[in-house]
């Protein structure tokens, strides 16, 4: 026993935790500030079903997560809206759609923020490397789902943004077709479509990002 305990790579099991916590608290985010959004904008639906909340566990699709982790692709349980509460609802759709990408972005430059004042709060040591690592990383997966769900294609938060400035009768035919775009979305991912321009858009963005601080 005594044996395994000292082999075990104990490293390798904190580098998974750490980026599991860095995805529950991305997608977290995300999920619940379209929420605030949509309620700010007029629609109760999301605060009803409690989706207003910090508390992963009511946004947390598993195998979203799972597939997150292990692929740097993955998606949360969408937040019901109800675009009919809104004064104008294609607008509202894309203000609602734009907060979680934006969301992730500002988190990405919090955590930053948070890394560049370790040197200075914590002595260098294993914990405090750790918190660093886990800062940088995490604003890595920030800024990356941020990206991601900035392209046009359904379900992505891109697509309510693009089909908002499209004539009316296009939009909600398009509306209509959303539930297909997973699959497609599935197949690009699948395929690797434009993964080497959105791993160098995240590498642009978040050198930007660490230049502010460091």
């Amino acid at each position: 026993m005594e044996t395994f305990i000292e082999q075990f790579n104990w490293g390798g099991l904190l580098n998974l935790l750490g980026r599991v916590a860095g995805v529950f608290l991305c997608l977290t985010v995300h999920e619940t500030c379209h929420g605030l959004a949509a309620y700010a904008l007029g629609d109760p639906t999301a605060k009803r079903m409690q989706r207003l909340s910090l508390n992963p566990l009511h946004h947390i699709d598993w195998l979203g997560l799972a597939s997150m982790v292990i692929c740097g692709f993955g998606w949360a349980k969408p937040v019901p809206v109800d675009m009919r509460y809104f004064k104008n609802p294609r607008l509202g759709m894309a203000f609602t759609a734009l907060a979680g990408p934006v969301s992730n972005f500002l988190l990405a430059l919090l955590l930053l923020f948070a890394a560049s004042l370790l040197p200075a709060l914590a002595p260098v040591n294993a914990v405090a490397a750790g918190l660093f690592s886990f800062c940088a990383s995490t604003a890595v997966l920030s800024i990356g789902l941020g990206l991601f769900n900035l392209v046009p294609i359904p379900p992505l938060d891109g697509s309510k943004v693009l089909f908002s400035i499209l004539p009316e009768k296009a939009y909600y035919t398009l509306m209509r077709y959303e539930r297909y775009g997973m699959a497609v979305l599935l197949l690009l991912v699948w395929l690797d479509v434009g993964g080497s321009y959105l791993s160098n858009a995240i590498y642009e963005v978040f050198r930007w990002m660490a230049g502010l601080f460091f």
